[in-house]
């Protein structure tokens, strides 16, 4: 059966552009795959730790050397991993914080890139097949044109990284100038649209 991994990482919740458009997309895709399945990771919720040398023992030492520290460590990237290789469809909802990705995106991704789990040791992406896309919102106009479209660093970042494990098929939805509407409504009127489309191909 076709399954769909939403990843959401504002702290904002209901007055969330970006949650806002995930939810659309999720209730989109749920109703093209009827017989789907579908996995929340909220990022804000999980209380996400950063890389740390536990981590790094964990994933550079075999599992029969890993002490206490590190096997705990350790298990929070291979239950994200677990989670993303079971995942046809992922869909990542986050805002721009910056020109770039708030922390806690950032630290989900430390976790995931790791050499000889998602990535081999001679570069090559290991999780393929797969298809991502990125509900992007922010505040500013970063669209194609804009003065300061150079400075969106979230989105060539974004494709890059997920590009290095294996997930090339990757469409980016910039929601910018969502400032407009401070509880996310305007945003979903102006892309609900295009998030729609998105989920259903």
């Amino acid at each position: 059966m076709p399954t769909l991994l939403a990843i959401t990482v504002s702290p904002r919740y209901e007055h969330s552009t970006s949650r806002k458009l995930t939810e659309l997309f999720v209730e989109k895709w749920r109703s093209g795959h009827p017989d789907g399945q579908i996995s929340d990771r909220d990022l804000i919720k999980t209380h996400l730790p950063f890389v740390d040398a536990h981590w790094i023992g964990g994933a550079f030492t075999p599992p029969e050397q890993h002490s206490p520290e590190s096997a705990a460590a350790i298990k929070v990237s291979d239950d994200f991993v677990a989670e993303l290789k079971s995942a046809d469809h992922i869909v990542i909802g986050t805002p721009m914080y910056n020109f770039s990705l708030p922390a806690v995106l950032k630290a989900y991704i430390d976790h995931i890139v790791r050499v000889g789990v998602t990535v081999s040791s001679d570069n090559v992406g290991l999780l393929t097949g797969k298809k991502a896309t990125i509900i992007l919102a922010s505040g500013g106009n970063f669209s194609p044109g804009s003065p300061v479209e150079r400075f969106n660093r979230a989105s060539d970042y974004l494709r890059q990284v997920l590009a290095w494990i294996g997930i090339t098929d990757v469409e980016i939805i910039l929601a910018d100038r969502a400032r407009a509407g401070m509880t996310g409504e305007t945003a979903v009127e102006s892309f609900g649209e295009v998030v729609s489309l998105a989920a259903a191909a």
